[in-house]
């Protein structure tokens, strides 16, 4: 006798700027639940829209998953509304550059996509609270929050967009002298950029953090002194060790970070400005994300 598949209510919150694509997503998620058990809503972020407005929407549809559809900086926002609540959270691919979705093991194909929101499990992951800023997936002061600007202020999205922004970065950012506190343990050094990382890679697939996990009890925090190319291929291509005169890593549960002088700073993708301190600490257990079954 088969099992009756339980019946789910589905919110999707939808940013309609995400990517480079014109898909029309409420024709697809209406075609895709359109004979299925469970039923789906769509909000749609409008530019001007806030955290309260997105929370009333969730509140009013009372939803067993709510399923973010966009980039890293859509999946930050859900988050936000969902942080500390048990409600999982979906994730469709649909921005330039989707590094949680790649994290998790996402399928980039929406109907896979789709799939998962309903037939995945949820599995609870930490996140760190940066400058007050719910960080998901990876914050940095330095040369990548610089491409991030660049990468704001071209018409064109995709990762022809990002390639375009580093390459402006690489001509004109300049290094840091910062002051990395780790509690019992103080860095003092020159950097190219400081990473706060939750996660392991960034958006493009390279891996910044190969030691880290989502749901372990610590971050990690990636000096990198050398913007070094062959350092990076190294990460994502072999198993070797960080060279420690180019690129260092800790774990922490805490940190602060001052610069002498303010530089970019972005977190989760998002452009934040230009600071000379931040302050990060572990939050853990924060969110639900859904999974594919173990």
């Amino acid at each position: 006798m088969a099992v009756e598949e339980k019946r789910m209510r589905l919110l999707f919150i939808v940013n309609p700027g995400s990517g480079s694509d014109d898909m029309d997503f409420k024709s697809v998620i209406d075609s895709f639940f359109s004979d299925a058990v469970h039923t789906a809503e769509i909000y749609e972020l409008q530019k001007d829209c806030n955290l309260d407005q997105i929370k009333a929407a969730i509140q009013q549809a009372k939803p067993d998953r709510v399923i973010a559809v966009g980039g890293d900086g859509t999946l930050k926002l859900v988050a936000e509304c969902l942080q500390g609540t048990k409600t999982p959270i979906g994730i469709i691919p649909a921005g330039s550059a989707n590094g949680m979705a790649k994290e998790l093991g996402i399928p980039a194909d929406i109907n896979e996509a789709l799939d998962l929101t309903v037939t995945g499990e949820p599995k609870e992951i930490h996140a760190v609270s940066v400058n007050g800023e719910l960080c998901i997936h990876l914050s940095d002061i330095g040369f990548n929050a610089y491409i991030v600007k660049k990468f704001d202020d071209l018409a064109e999205r995709g990762m022809l967009g990002y390639a375009k922004a580093t390459w402006k970065a690489l001509w004109s950012h300049h290094k840091m002298e910062v002051e990395i506190n780790l509690g019992e343990e103080t860095i003092t050094s020159e950097a190219a950029m400081v990473v706060i990382a939750n996660a392991t890679m960034y958006g493009t697939g390279v891996k910044i953090n190969p030691e880290g996990k989502l749901d372990d009890d610590v971050f990690e925090v990636i000096l990198v002194k050398k913007y070094s190319f062959s350092e990076i291929l190294k990460i994502r291509f072999t198993n070797l060790p960080f060279n420690p005169e180019k690129i260092e890593l800790f774990h922490t549960k805490k940190l602060s970070i001052k610069a002498r002088h303010k530089a970019h700073f972005q977190v989760d993708g998002e452009y934040m400005g230009k600071v000379n301190q931040i302050n990060a600490e572990l939050l853990p257990a924060a969110i639900s994300v859904i999974v594919k079954p173990a």
